[in-house]
């Protein structure tokens, strides 16, 4: 072949990359339309279709402007050289392979995945491959259909894009070297003008296209693999949080403890702002034992005596026993942030729960600690693994003398792909506080597994609700039947009379709607029992929050600690007006009685009132406003600046 004919095509060495991308727009392109038809219902309200579509196409080119970048900077070099094309050329179509193969397993993943969570892939899609036993398990059982769609669909596909790159490579030929840096700083600009996408000062982001206040339609002109890499780049702040808007640290403090209702002299350390000494309400001579069962995923919805579906006949029935929160509301949509409010009485923030930070790993106040400290045995069970979430390493250093997981189980009678079943949870906690011989008193959490997809539970248990057997609200009900079971034994036991039950959900199922946040979706159940409880109900407004106080006032024990959260005991109650706070991805809401405030990264707040499960647009001109996000901005800076924590053993009361 002569110099000429080798250089008879300058540009042939674009047809791989010109191939890729058109088999990843059509990838992506095929995939969001089939989720505008199959979401319809929640994107024609929207009126987004066509922004949809368009603004997609927009972000599937930003993605393969990251993504081709280096590669096609390079090639019109490294092609320029017959022995470095040699070995060049296959790398190129090796990687263009990848590529298109990740982008169409994104795309295929991406329907179970909205089913589940209601959004696209995001940080949760990588988050739990730090489990892969657990989610290898739940795979397998629960998501049959789709690991089959998957493993069929895939190598279909993939096998003729493979053989239409091969043809393409087969086509490059050599381009002349005094091409070769023009061409490459050609592609290499073309890549930086698609992924910026813009002449503006900064590069177009996720938050370009919400368009909506559902956040799901605004994932949508987003690929999924954007969606992810997005989601693990936003995570280098995941520590630190950010504030909505209030930067200054003495105002964030000042309304931190306005909220609290006590007088400002209650306040006792300028290094612990919301350091306060609670006075227990309880009039036993002994401290009560504790025990706080977290329910995993139990919603309003599920709950017959919350006007839920009848699945949880012995919740309804305790219901009428103890004391019964009709209005009480979770702080989040994961377990990490319910275990975070219930036992730490820590508001939620941007960023993860506190069980996974660094600073939290030592010295940060729970529940556990507060007891240790006036003499309490304290203990955490769960029904799976406990390094799961950071759980054990989290309960450990802060206060628990005991963390238990399934492998403290002896021969259980079923174990699924999260742990052992609730009922063998429920076994191992009652004859352990039975075998309590100590005078010390008990404080105990147990966290349950059950009721979390894929929804495994032992057979013969219940008459199911749903066919098949593995659904939600089967695994509700079979929750419900293993916590009435242990009620039965725990009334009949040695401890009942000297123990204080709480029985709370950790968060809702699944908490989506096209709601800025979906309040109805964080009101979980929750009841307090005991052998000194009397039968009532509760409709104020509550937040996860207000347990920890509340239920310290119930077993009787008081002293000095920071958490925020409303004795709903107090003889004042009724002057204090209900409030919770919800956390909603990046989106907060502050709710106090029928006001709502919506607080938003980079955008203002504004106002809501709450009226028939529907949030309407109220007037700004509230000073909820302000107060709200100066609250929300209260628990990073209590984070980062180690104030949530008791002061030191010398200074800390007896009962």
């Amino acid at each position: 072949m002569t110099k000429k004919a080798a250089y008879a095509s300058p540009t042939s060495w674009l047809r791989p990359f010109v191939y890729a991308v058109l088999v990843c727009l059509v990838i992506t392109g095929l995939a969001r339309i089939a989720y505008v038809i199959w979401l319809d219902n929640r994107i024609a309200p929207t009126g987004g279709v066509s922004f949809v579509l368009i603004q997609g196409l927009r972000f599937d080119l930003v993605s393969l402007g990251y993504l081709l970048a280096i590669p096609l900077a390079l090639t019109p070099v490294f092609n320029s050289c017959s022995v470095v094309a040699r070995v060049w050329l296959p790398v190129v179509k090796w990687y263009l392979l990848v590529v298109i193969g990740i982008f169409l397993f994104m795309e295929v993943a991406t329907p179970p995945f909205i089913v589940e969570y209601d959004i696209r892939p995001n940080y949760l899609f990588i988050e739990y491959l730090k489990y892969p036993k657990e989610v290898l398990s739940m795979l397998l059982v629960g998501y049959k259909t789709e690991l089959l769609v998957a493993f069929v669909l895939m190598p279909a596909l993939m096998w003729p894009i493979y053989r239409g790159m091969t043809r393409q490579v087969q086509h490059v030929g050599r381009n002349s070297p005094w091409l070769a840096l023009p061409f490459a700083f050609a592609g290499l600009s073309l890549c930086v003008i698609a992924a910026r996408s813009t002449l503006d000062h900064r590069p177009v982001n996720a938050s370009t296209v919400a368009f909506s206040s559902d956040t799901l339609v605004n994932s949508l002109p987003l690929n999924s693999l954007y969606s992810t890499a997005n989601a693990i780049y936003e995570m280098r702040y995941e520590d630190a949080g950010f504030p909505y808007g209030v930067k200054k640290v003495e105002v964030a403090v000042r309304v931190a403890r306005e909220k609290m209702y006590l007088p400002l002299n209650s306040f006792l350390n300028s290094d612990i702002p919301t350091l306060h000494d609670q006075v227990y309400s309880g009039d036993s001579e002994r401290p009560k034992n504790l025990v706080i069962i977290i329910e995993e995923s139990l919603g309003a919805e599920f709950v017959g005596s919350l006007g839920g579906l009848p699945l949880t006949p012995n919740i309804d029935r305790l219901s009428s026993e103890g004391i019964w929160f009709e209005n009480l509301y979770a702080t989040g949509t994961r377990s990490a942030r319910g275990l975070e409010a219930i036992v730490t009485g820590f508001p939620p923030t941007t960023s993860q729960s506190i069980l996974k930070l660094g600073k939290a790993q030592k010295n940060f106040f729970t529940i556990g600690e507060f007891l240790r400290r006036k003499g309490y045995e304290t203990s955490f069970i769960y029904g799976g693994e406990a390094q799961f979430d950071n759980m054990r390493r989290f309960f450990a250093s802060n206060g628990f003398d005991k963390v238990m997981d399934k492998h403290d189980f002896e021969n259980p009678t079923f174990e699924g792909s999260w742990g052992v079943a609730d009922e063998d949870v429920f076994s191992y906690a009652h004859n352990y506080f039975a075998s309590r011989t100590s005078e010390k008193p008990f404080a105990s959490v147990l966290f349950t597994t059950t009721n979390h997809t894929p929804f495994e539970f032992p057979d013969g248990r219940i008459d199911l609700y749903d066919s098949p057997k593995a659904t939600v609200n089967n695994a509700v009900k079979y929750a419900d039947y293993a916590l009435g079971q242990y009620m039965r034994l725990a009334k009949d036991s040695s401890y009942w009379e000297s123990t204080v039950f709480l029985i709370v959900s950790d968060h809702n199922s699944r908490v989506y709607g096209s709601a800025l946040v979906p309040i109805e979706r964080f009101h979980i159940p929750g009841v307090i029992l005991g052998g000194s409880i009397k039968p009532q109900r509760w409709s104020r407004i509550a937040s996860q929050i207000d347990l920890l106080p509340t239920l310290l006032s119930l077993i009787g024990v008081g002293g000095e600690h920071p958490a925020p959260g409303i004795d709903l005991t107090r003889t004042d109650i009724d002057e204090i007006p209900g409030r919770a706070v919800m956390q909603f991805r990046k989106t907060q809401a502050y709710r106090q009685e029928n006001q709502v405030a919506i607080l938003r990264p980079e955008r203002p707040a504004a106002m809501f009132d709450y009226s028939g499960g529907q949030l309407v647009r109220a007037s700004d001109a509230n000073a909820l406003l302000e107060q709200a996000t100066a609250l929300a901005a209260w628990p990073s800076i209590a984070y980062r600046n180690h104030q949530y924590r008791l002061p030191p053993l010398a200074s800390d009361n007896s009962r």
